[in-house]
């Protein structure tokens, strides 16, 4: 399995940043996918999944600012962030996984990426 997230930068509070994550040598179709953000001194935390049914769960602190999408021809998960915080400063990891039974499953990590909101 490999996933490769891409996309981090430098931002703006307020601004926009887009990560991608390529994944490969998974059944990416059926995969359910996710978002993982570490800030420093804080634990790893999910902050937005989607399964193979393009349903998508967020954690409370980015609902209604941050959109997980999945392009399945590309084997490619998006995370859109906009109104960022600089709260939101962490590192971003991808991650694959399944969809059973109303629960996630989650397997491999992919490397990350570094987004810093800040003025």
């Amino acid at each position: 399995v490999q996933l490769q997230a891409s996309g981090g930068g430098l931002v703006q509070p307020g601004g926009s940043l887009t990560l991608s994550c390529a994944a490969s040598r998974i059944a990416f179709s059926i995969a359910a996918m996710g978002w993982y953000r570490q800030a420093p001194g804080k634990q790893r935390e999910l902050v937005a999944a989607i399964n193979s049914g393009g349903s998508t769960n967020y954690a409370d602190s980015v609902k209604g600012r941050f959109t997980i999408s999945r392009d399945n021809a590309v084997n490619t998960v998006y995370l859109q962030m906009s109104s960022l915080k600089p709260e939101d400063t962490a590192v971003y990891y991808c991650r694959e996984g399944g969809f059973y039974d109303g629960n996630y499953y989650w397997g491999y990590w992919g490397q990350g990426t570094l987004v810093t909101v800040s003025s």
